[in-house]
């Protein structure tokens, strides 16, 4: 049984033809359906399902939920029963409540976002093809992204009060969803407090992950690159259309990826990201970096955290 990975990530923006725009020429994903209020729904040219990101015309940005893929079917049961057993209310979705998806799972996770489980999504095919595929396809916008790769969320962390919804999170998702904690971050007396957790359900270094926050938030969702020298090619793509850049190019310590962040025209926070770290078992040691060099675990070359980072992010739900 798996949750085996990210399916879709669905996103409130405020124009949504310069959202269209953006996802398009910036990022270089492809449009795939559109609904009559203006709903729209993209994938990246090396994914096969339908649709990895969806933007919804909203009165302010942010997340409606995150969406993750399961093997089969019948596992969404099992899953349910184990998340209601961990004390969430879990609603059933019929096949196409959510469109073009079958049965699905939607419940609230601790740090208060939505999140929903599915198995089976209409399938499109890789811009490539499977049969003597090229390396990538021709006419290729923006960015070109490969896939939509993880998100980053943000939960309440309040000591004196006794809440810590990183761990929280951090534990239901290795004791229920069946994910692998890969790095965290830990502060306080003795490093006793989690403050960032980075969660993989493959062999990636981060599916998921968690940063402690006064208050829930939406931090950012990313797209793969293939390379150093594609997130250095994205940053000339992002200035040519004067997108505005929160950091990078630049490297985390932590999961030891290449980044820039950059901004939607809503203020959703977006990331290219070249996984130029590690290969994930499940027997892997967790990496913990504690909070005297948390700057080099986010921002590995100047070992300094932007202050954008940690205060600029967008609406949880």
């Amino acid at each position: 049984m798996a949750v085996m990975r990210i399916g879709h990530v669905s996103v409130r923006v405020t124009d949504i033809e310069k959202a269209r725009d953006h996802y398009t020429n910036t990022v270089g994903l492809i449009e795939t359906h559109r609904d009559a209020d203006g709903t729209t729904y993209f994938k990246a040219w090396d994914e096969w399902d339908k649709y990895s990101v969806i933007i919804v015309p909203a009165a302010r940005p942010g997340c409606n939920y995150i969406a993750y893929k399961v093997e089969k079917n019948s596992e969404l049961d099992i899953y349910g029963e184990r998340l209601e057993k961990r004390g969430l209310k879990v609603e059933e979705l019929k096949p196409g409540a959510i469109p073009f998806v079958g049965r699905a799972l939607r419940f609230i996770l601790p740090s208060s976002h939505r999140m929903v489980l599915f198995a089976e999504k209409e399938a499109v095919g890789k811009a490539v093809g499977t049969v003597n595929p090229d390396p990538w396809p021709d006419g290729l916008k923006g960015c070109g992204v490969m896939h939509l790769d993880h998100c980053l969320l943000m939960a309440e962390l309040n000591p004196d009060k006794g809440i810590n919804r990183v761990k929280e999170c951090s534990d239901l998702f290795q004791e229920v969803l069946d994910f692998k904690l890969t790095e965290q971050t830990v502060g306080g007396p003795n490093h006793s407090i989690m403050a960032m957790a980075f969660l993989a359900c493959s062999s990636k270094p981060h599916d998921i992950a968690f940063v402690a926050n006064a208050e829930p938030g939406f931090h950012h969702f990313a797209f793969y690159l293939d390379s150093w020298d594609e997130v250095r090619r994205a940053a000339d793509v992002m200035s040519k259309r004067r997108t505005k850049i929160d950091i990078g190019p630049t490297r985390h310590g932590i999961t030891r990826g290449a980044t820039i962040y950059f901004f939607d025209p809503s203020g959703n926070r977006n990331e290219t990201f070249a996984g130029l770290g590690y290969f994930v078992s499940r027997d892997m040691p967790v990496i913990t970096w504690t909070e005297e060099e948390v700057g080099a675990a986010i921002f590995y070359p100047n070992r300094e955290l932007n202050e954008n980072f940690t205060t600029v992010y967008t609406a949880a739900s």
